[in-house]
């Protein structure tokens, strides 16, 4: 079972810090088997703008870019996407990075001869939508990111519990929390309910008929 901190927040009310959060799991009888941070790898990911493309020499369906990346130089970088085009403000990984849908690790490397510094994201590679048949188009807004992370960093890590086959109450957030406000560690907070309002009125007509 994999927890955040922030995560538990929305069930639990608690001055305690992450760190009492650790002791605590493990005196419920909950044990922590490890603890990994979310912002590592996310922080790599940059805001970028491609500033120019050109046709690869020996592929068709190929270009090199010239890619902003917030530094003096500009990074080449191969892409095959059909919508990569000059003046796009979208996502750039560098080497060392760590696809999350893939989880393979850039490197620097030669695409058909031509020296490929990192890659440019599609959302699906990101793992934000299933949208793969470009890369990732960034609004307007964003041009006074370039150079930044584009993931909010997070404080809180990924807790990962063990849980026990005769502990199934807390396979899920809400029996956490449950167990730990038990335990003195905070108050338990009422599951909010979210309220679907529509300005279309409806009639519903009905017709009852005797047989």
């Amino acid at each position: 079972m994999k927890i955040t901190f922030d995560w538990l927040k929305d069930h639990l009310k608690t001055n305690f810090k992450e760190k009492n959060l650790l002791e605590q799991l493990t005196n419920i009888g909950l044990e922590v088997e490890s603890v990994e941070s979310l912002s590592a790898d996310s922080d790599l990911f940059k805001v970028a703008k491609i500033i120019k493309t050109e046709k690869h020499p020996n592929a068709d369906r190929l270009k090199v870019c010239d890619v902003n990346v917030g530094e003096k130089k500009f990074k080449k970088v191969v892409c095959g996407a059909p919508n990569a085009k000059e003046g796009l403000i979208t996502i750039y990984a560098p080497p060392g990075a760590i696809i999350p849908k893939t989880q393979t690790k850039l490197v620097v490397a030669k695409i058909r001869g031509v020296t490929s510094y990192g890659m440019l994201c599609s959302e699906s590679e990101l793992n934000l939508s299933d949208e793969s048949d470009g890369i990732i188009e960034l609004s307007n807004k964003y041009k006074k990111n370039i150079g930044k992370s584009y993931f909010l960093k997070s404080k809180s890590n990924l807790i990962d519990l063990s849980i026990t086959p005769n502990r199934p109450d807390c396979l899920g957030i809400r029996g956490i929390a449950r167990d730990l406000a038990a335990s003195g560690f905070g108050k338990l907070l009422d599951p909010k309910e979210k309220k679907i309002k529509s300005k279309k009125k409806k009639t519903l007509k009905n017709k009852i008929s005797s047989g």
